[in-house]
């Protein structure tokens, strides 16, 4: 499930303190950390995060809270396939991981797809390259975006939204934008990073 606001701030507080802390922190001292004044609520948050996969409990007489070994600052994010970047390929979803550095990650949830074709070159999004995607619905104007088309075909293309059309934009002189009407495009996701396997 897609994490809110506030466990997005917990877990990132985890990762970019991980190396501060001697011991993992108790909630006491995340609550301290984290200006919240509610353990309760903060404990409702590590429930989730632990259900999620991205925490555990440290047992003993000190009782903490700390990333799951192997989260950090090279999280693996799941990898859900190829998509079109030019002719029209479904993004099939894969039971695999790919490590993504934490500079090419979003805020929120985040996963992986292989670009196919070269509709993006000129955006330089190129075949074979892994764009990571943050998980989102909308999108502004001018965003690359991941785009499921009249619920059957994805598509990675700059987005540009009006009332009564929606256009996806290739950034290839070749090729001309596609329109649709805005109930056929359905927004899975933001390019929020691009990386690249050279040899």
């Amino acid at each position: 499930m897609p994490l809110t606001r506030r466990q997005h701030q917990i877990l990132e507080f985890l990762k970019d303190n991980a190396e501060h802390f001697e011991q993992a922190p108790t909630l006491d001292e995340l609550c301290a950390c984290l200006g919240l004044r509610s353990r309760g609520s903060l404990h409702k948050h590590i429930r989730a995060l632990i259900a999620e996969g991205y925490v555990e409990h440290m047992n003993g007489r000190r009782s903490g809270v700390r990333l799951t070994p192997g989260l950090g600052s090279a999280d693996a994010l799941p990898f859900l396939g190829r998509i079109a970047a030019g002719r029209q390929v479904a993004a099939v979803p894969q039971s695999e991981t790919i490590q993504v550095p934490a500079h090419l990650r979003g805020h929120l949830d985040c996963f992986v797809l292989q670009v196919a074709g070269d509709s993006m070159c000129e955006a330089g999004i190129l075949d074979g390259d892994y764009a990571v995607i943050e998980h989102r619905r909308t999108a502004h104007n001018g965003e690359i975006v991941v785009a499921l088309v009249r619920g059957e075909e994805t598509t990675l293309k700059k987005i540009h939204q009006q009332p009564d059309r929606v256009m996806l934009i290739p950034a290839n002189r070749g090729m001309e934008p596609l329109v649709f009407a805005p109930a056929e495009v359905e927004i899975q996701g933001v390019l929020v990073g691009l990386m690249r396997s050279y040899g």
